[in-house]
């Protein structure tokens, strides 16, 4: 009967799944008037004049933009406890974001309001879409092996008992109702450790003997869980110990470089992948057709969109376009204004726009986190499909990777390249051919990169270096950042990140 309920309740959330689909503009429009409403008597919103109507473009005139950096001061008065400065009431969540170089911990504030409105009914809606596409998975008939961070307590108010600061993925674990936390797998105790590798080994001896029929979580740390568990059963394959696993909910790092893995450590022809876009600051997007990786830009779940086109990211004023005024095409950087308090904020993420009815995206990189050391303009999204077709050509199976610039020294005929630090579950037949075809991929897929490449006038073919294994782990290790959707950044123009890579690998 419990089955029957929650399998009819999810069903009732595919109707407003495809709201988000016919109805975008009004859906947005809406909660837009929901957030300043509910923010008018802040002291961010009396500051900036939120009212009851207050239109789309007044908004954007009277807010400024703001990084995380700007938005800092009101968001430590809320970590220390002030009440409503951002958001209604005192706020006892922060998710701790990290992903960068930046030694420097984000502390975004997490509402009841944009865990319940945010992140649970994209969850739920997810999970309903799920069920509907591939009926024959049965994800409610066992577990969800859900693999996630930790938290603590908050250190700007170390005696408060009810703040924490963590991984969102521990803060949405800790705090999912009753019937979803029957639904999913390991127990708190274990999901929620925080020495990674301790939590690993104790989490692949629970979950083995469970009926496990879902994954969610980042590939890269799936695979190692996988790769224990599929040991502690004796070297069989994952089907055999799990037989009803079906579906794999992944996120973080583009899924194409680890697709061959997974298809080694789950070979099952009726296994299935699906694409979701979370973060600290919130559910954005997931995949909503089975044949596409373009994912669904969620519109009812508490985050106003604004969209600056990225070719403008270096204006004094550049301008933030609303949802109506996007192309195809383009890659834009996100701007969101949530429930959770954030206004207006610069996310770092940029997205290009597959589809405008509905409206589907594709991560196309970050803003801090590109190569354009010498006008190739190399974002994440170029990469990680370039890697993939290298990958594929050459039999390799690719654990992680991170790339930099080889900067022109002095000396007549010096050229600038890129040096790509590569890491493998399974070494290419010929690194050269790897690197090869990264490059014919990357030259076929990016005009800017191809044009710096010809006749090698301005870039030089990209150099390969294998990473020892083990050596990205190592390195989050280091940095305290094992687990959860830590993860090294794909790409940077400084080469401050491969160096300490290199360092480590020695």
């Amino acid at each position: 009967m419990i089955d029957e309920l929650l399998s009819w309740a999810l069903k009732q959330r595919l109707g407003r799944v495809e709201q988000v689909r016919s109805q975008p503009h009004e859906l947005q429009a809406q909660v837009l008037k929901q957030l300043l409403h509910t923010a008018r008597n802040t002291a961010w919103g009396r500051e900036y004049g939120y009212t009851d109507g207050l239109s789309a473009a007044e908004f954007a005139s009277r807010v400024p933009i703001s990084s995380y950096e700007q938005l800092y001061p009101r968001i430590e008065q809320v970590l220390r406890g002030e009440a409503d400065v951002l958001w209604p009431g005192r706020v006892q969540w922060f998710a701790k974001s990290s992903g960068t170089t930046n030694a420097r911990s984000k502390y975004i504030p997490v509402t009841s309001e944009s865990l319940e409105n945010g992140h649970y009914r994209a969850g739920r809606d997810m999970v309903a879409l799920a069920g509907s596409l591939y009926p024959e998975a049965g994800i409610l008939r066992g577990k969800t092996l859900a693999l996630g961070g930790s938290h603590g307590p908050n250190p700007f108010r170390p005696t408060d008992a009810h703040s924490h600061v963590g991984d969102v993925s521990a803060v949405i674990m800790h705090n999912l109702p009753r019937w979803a936390q029957s639904r999913r797998t390991p127990p708190l105790e274990l999901a929620l450790l925080d020495e990674w590798q301790e939590k690993l080994e104790r989490m692949a001896r629970h979950v083995l003997h469970e009926n496990v029929v879902t994954l969610a979580g980042v590939p890269t740390w799936m695979i190692l869980l996988l790769r224990r568990v599929s040991e502690l059963g004796g070297g069989r394959p994952i089907p055999e110990i799990w037989p009803n696993l079906r579906l794999f909910l992944h996120g973080a790092v583009a899924f194409g470089p680890y697709r061959e893995v997974f298809r080694q450590l789950i070979p099952h022809e009726q296994m299935r992948y699906l694409e979701i876009y979370n973060a600290s600051e919130g559910y954005f997007a997931f995949q909503d057709q089975p044949d596409s990786s373009d994912m669904l830009l969620l519109l009812d779940h508490g985050v106003y969109y604004e969209f600056i086109p990225a070719a403008e990211l270096d204006h004094e004023q550049p301008r933030a376009l609303t949802l109506e005024q996007v192309e195809v095409g383009p890659s834009y950087a996100l701007v969101i204004s949530t429930n959770a308090g954030l206004w207006r904020y610069h996310i770092g993420d940029t997205v290009r726009f597959t589809s405008l009815a509905p409206y589907r995206i594709r991560i196309s990189g970050r803003t801090k986190h590109f190569l354009n050391a010498f006008g190739e303009e190399v974002v994440v999204e170029n990469a990680e499909a370039a890697v993939a077709a290298a990958a594929e050509a050459t039999g390799a199976l690719v654990r992680d990777f991170t790339a930099a610039p080889i900067y022109f020294e002095a000396g007549a005929g010096s050229r600038g390249g890129h040096q790509w630090l590569v890491e493998f579950v399974q070494p290419p037949a010929s690194a050269q051919q790897f690197a090869e075809v990264l490059d014919t991929t990357l030259r076929q897929i990016n005009s800017d990169y191809d044009a710096k490449r010809h006749r090698d006038m301005a870039l030089q073919p990209p150099v390969l270096t294998v990473a020892a294994p083990g050596t990205f782990e190592a390195w989050l290790a280091k940095k305290g950042k094992l687990g959860g959707q830590h993860k090294v950044p794909r790409l940077s123009n400084s080469r401050e990140l491969l160096e300490a890579l290199l360092e480590q690998k020695s």
